[in-house]
Formats: C-alpha cells, sequence, structure tokens
C-alpha cells in the first residue's frame, strides 16, 4: 500500500464533495464542499497542496451497466483539468456508482434527516467514494482506476 494522503471529489453540477484520507492511506474521512462553478478547480488545487496529497480521485458517474452520461464526460473534464494543475498530475478516475445512495443511507442511519442531508450529502458521497478507492487498493496491490492524463 502506497503512504500519502488522497483527496477524492464527488464533482456535481452545483456542488463538489471532498474527503480526504490519512497519511497512511487507510481511512477515509469528509473534508468539504466546493461550491461547483468558478474557482472550483483552483479550490481542490489549494485542498491538494495544503494536506500534501499524493493524488486526487475523481468519481466517474456511470449508469449500473456501465454505460457513461453527460456527468461521466463532466467529471472527465474537470479530471483533466486537474491534471493539468497539478504539480505531480496524479489524478485517477475511479467508478462512483451508488456512491451517493450509500451516503445517504449511511446518513439516514446516522440519523441525519433528508432535509439536512443536503449540506453534507456530497462530502459524504466522496468519503464513500475514496474509502472503496482504498480499499481497492490494500486489496489488489494496484493504484485504484484508470490514471488521467492532463493532455490527450
Amino acid at each position: 500500500m502506497r503512504q500519502g494522503v488522497r483527496l477524492a471529489v464527488d464533482v456535481g453540477s452545483v456542488r463538489i464533495g471532498v474527503a480526504r484520507s490519512d497519511p497512511a492511506g487507510i481511512l477515509a474521512t469528509p473534508l468539504e464542499t466546493v461550491r461547483a462553478g468558478r474557482g472550483d478547480a483552483a479550490r481542490i488545487l489549494a485542498l491538494a497542496a495544503e494536506y500534501e496529497a499524493l493524488e486526487v480521485i475523481v468519481g466517474l458517474p456511470t449508469n449500473l451497466s456501465g454505460r457513461e452520461g453527460q456527468a461521466a464526460a463532466a467529471a472527465r473534464t474537470f479530471a483533466r483539468k486537474l491534471a493539468l494543475k497539478l504539480p505531480f498530475g496524479a489524478v485517477r478516475l475511479y467508478d462512483e456508482r451508488l456512491t451517493t445512495v450509500t451516503a445517504a443511507s449511511g446518513l439516514r442511519a446516522g440519523g441525519t434527516k433528508a432535509k439536512n442531508q443536503r449540506n453534507v450529502i456530497d462530502q459524504a458521497a466522496a468519503t464513500v467514494l475514496l474509502q472503496a478507492a482504498l480499499d481497492s487498493e490494500r486489496l489488489t496491490g494496484n493504484p485504484p482506476g484508470t490514471s488521467v492524463k492532463g493532455k490527450e
């Protein structure tokens, strides 16, 4: 298992949830919610620098059959934008199917009412995404998902 903090982002059209791992890459925790739009990539880049992130994992939303739609295209574009600007360039796409559903279920089980979930659901989804990526790496010994190149 590689050592180092990882960030994960759950890219949405309104909000972007961000989670981080511990330096050992074992446990994911929610970090913050960034408003999508102008300055969103800059904020993610600032967080990556602040936490000296080994890599940024961007959730790739596909449908249950594995096909990609508009949201996946937006996630790929966002990942490329990050890869171009990160000094270390380590951006990976990771399948995020059902992360928001899992996050909402976990929040409900923890007692968070539906009307109060909006403020934290994106962070929770990013946390589910990151934990799945960390667990995958621990099981396989390989970095999770697929690497993103800034220029294609």
